[in-house]
């Protein structure tokens, strides 16, 4: 719980100094905690489209979410023979439209998601995505909204 509520003031203290309008990417790179997630944004080509009109739901996994997977996980996805399984895992963090917190509160839900496979969306107690816990919410983006995760989700 300590970690978690460390984690949650660290990230809205790094959002909150982000003053000027901005999309998603720009958001997130300005943050400086997702620089793993805007390196693989970059990799898989989905630059363009996450700049895009959206809106878009983006559930964004830190540095630290990326650090626990396996070794060389990482590395592995970022490689050009992977571009489609890394764009796979990186669209299953993205809903079309823009769902606020307040959208969901006292929920259960799936979802379905820009790769096409649906998430789960539980919000009864505290917000989980799958097996993600949602640790800050509702960042706005000029085209949509963040909602910081702990942990990477992989689609089946």
């Amino acid at each position: 719980m300590f970690r978690t509520t460390v984690l949650a003031a660290v990230t809205t203290a790094a959002f909150a100094g982000t003053a000027w309008s901005a999309d998603i990417v720009d958001t997130a790179a300005g943050a400086g905690d997702f620089t793993t997630l805007v390196a693989a944004v970059e990799a898989a080509g989905l630059v363009d489209t996450l700049k895009g009109e959206g809106p878009f739901t983006v559930f964004a996994p830190t540095d630290a979410a990326f650090a626990a997977l396996p070794e060389g996980t990482v590395e592995t996805l970022l490689l050009p023979e992977n571009k489609d399984q890394l764009t796979a895992i990186l669209t299953y963090h993205v809903v079309p439209g823009k769902v606020m917190s307040a959208d969901i509160a006292g929920k259960e839900m799936m979802a379905a998601t820009v790769n096409g496979a649906e998430i789960d969306i539980n919000a009864m107690d505290g917000v989980m995505i799958n097996n993600a816990t949602v640790v800050t919410a509702d960042i706005e983006a000029d085209n949509g909204v963040i909602h910081v995760i702990d942990t990477v989700l992989i689609p089946e």
